[in-house]
């Protein structure tokens, strides 16, 4: 019998443990993204599973590993964001020496799938999508959602985890069948405590990300078990259908009892068949304005050299600020700046760290963020997302951080607290745009 491969950790930001197992030296990086429970010991239980995996690492270097809070990852943390969790990828590929990888998003770790794959298209060879949604909740424009079978979980949690009885959801038709009820009560009691578990599903039941979908470049596909109930085969289709150039494919079985080797093969023909290469000059990015609140009065009020001396302290703590948060100072702009971030809640701390960092020097600035698709130009940057951004910027009242939906969606489960400020036409922009200032 051939030898589990052993647990290993990376270390990611935060100090945070990520438990990962390394399968394969082929010449591709494959990642499997999991959902929301199963383990990395608890799927080297399954023969399926693991035949699957072993005929990956035949052509691939398979890359497996435990989200955080999550098995064999730090579980003390406070429950993950979406930006954390794909912290998480990248701190797996960087110790492992991966540039490039495909990364396999599987139910719940398809949203994390496609917002990494949209922010870092040059570290993304291409992307697969099994049994998975880009929205779980339930609004006006999402009117199927996903709520049922999160209030089924929250049941579960309080009621019988442990026990197998997330076969409910995800396979009913092994309900009635005593070894895969089995093996579900240990992935279950692996994955985390009742409470663990109902504070990750507090998080991730207002993730939101269709947004993103057209700003993924690489290419994609979407699989779907065509009986599956925890995620409806309606939900791939539309992942696929708002994602440029995506192929959908359905597949035979239930969200966790489906055709191994039809599986198998797709992603085998998938990653071994011709692909376009991808295009990095466009990236998905939060875009930060600042603009110093009555700055023309303030300069006539102090005089020319004071000014000059406030405005450098301003770039001094604002160039610092966003370092420290992870983004890229791209320019000045008159009494402010454009910035970029990978990640909206980043950006949204940055922007309120600047407010408060400012005000000892006298200063007040408003700010607008947006998250969408910029295109890199040089040490410039460019594209409607900046545009949105700078608009958004000119409507925040002095002292504000304004921001799009677009972002509160991203942000969702960040402990990030937004006002709604009601409906605004943007100057130059298509519709009515619904704005959010940050409360808390």
């Amino acid at each position: 019998m051939e030898s589990i491969p052993l647990i290993q950790y990376a270390q990611a930001e935060g100090g945070v443990n990520i438990a990962y197992r390394v399968l394969g030296n082929g010449p591709q990086d494959l990642v499997w993204v999991p959902g929301l429970f199963i383990d990395l010991d608890s799927m080297w239980v399954l023969p399926a599973f693991v035949n699957m995996f072993r005929h990956w690492a035949t052509f691939s270097r398979f890359i497996s590993f435990d989200k955080r809070g999550i098995g064999l990852s730090d579980r003390n943390i406070s429950p993950p964001t979406l930006e954390d969790r794909i912290d998480d990828v990248r701190a797996v590929l960087e110790a492992v020496g991966s540039e490039r990888a495909t990364l396999i998003g599987v139910s719940e770790g398809g949203p994390m799938s496609m917002l990494f794959a949209a922010t870092y298209p040059e570290r993304t060879d291409a992307l697969v999508l099994y049994g998975t949604t880009a929205c779980l909740g339930q609004s006006d424009s999402h009117p199927e959602g996903v709520p049922w079978r999160v209030q089924r979980l929250y049941e579960i949690f309080e009621h019988g985890w442990g026990t197998g009885r997330s076969l409910e959801v995800c396979a009913p038709s092994l309900l009635g069948d005593e070894r895969a009820r089995e093996f579900m009560a240990r992935a279950e009691r692996s994955s985390g405590s009742p409470g663990t578990m109902r504070a990750f599903v507090d998080t991730i039941r207002d993730i939101d990300v269709r947004a993103i979908l057209p700003s993924i470049s690489v290419p994609t596909l979407v699989l779907h078990a065509s009986d599956d109930i925890a995620m409806p085969i309606a939900e791939g289709r539309l992942v696929a259908a708002s994602i440029p150039g995506a192929t959908f494919a359905e597949i035979a079985g239930e969200h966790a009892q489906f055709d191994t080797d039809d599986f198998s093969t797709r992603i085998e023909a998938f990653m071994t068949g011709q692909k376009t290469a991808t295009q990095t000059d466009r990236v998905l990015s939060t875009v930060l304005f600042t603009d110093i609140v009555g700055s023309t009065e303030l300069a006539a009020r102090v005089g020319d050299r004071r000014w000059t001396e406030l405005l450098a302290a301003h770039n001094e703590v604002i160039r610092n600020l966003v370092g420290r948060h992870r983004g890229r100072l791209v320019k000045s702009i008159g009494d402010g700046v454009l910035a970029m971030f990978d990640g909206p809640a980043r950006a949204v701390t940055c922007a309120c760290a600047v407010q408060q960092s400012v005000q000892p020097l006298g200063l007040s600035v408003r700010a607008g963020l947006h998250t969408g698709e910029v295109e890199v130009l040089g040490d410039d940057i460019g594209g409607i997302a900046v545009h949105i951004g700078a608009r958004v910027a000119a409507e925040a009242r002095p002292g504000e951080v304004l921001v799009t939906r677009t972002v509160t969606d991203l942000v969702a489960g960040s402990g990030l607290v937004f006002e709604d400020r009601g409906a605004f036409d943007l100057k130059g922009l298509p519709d009515r745009w619904q704005l959010f200032a940050v409360s808390a």
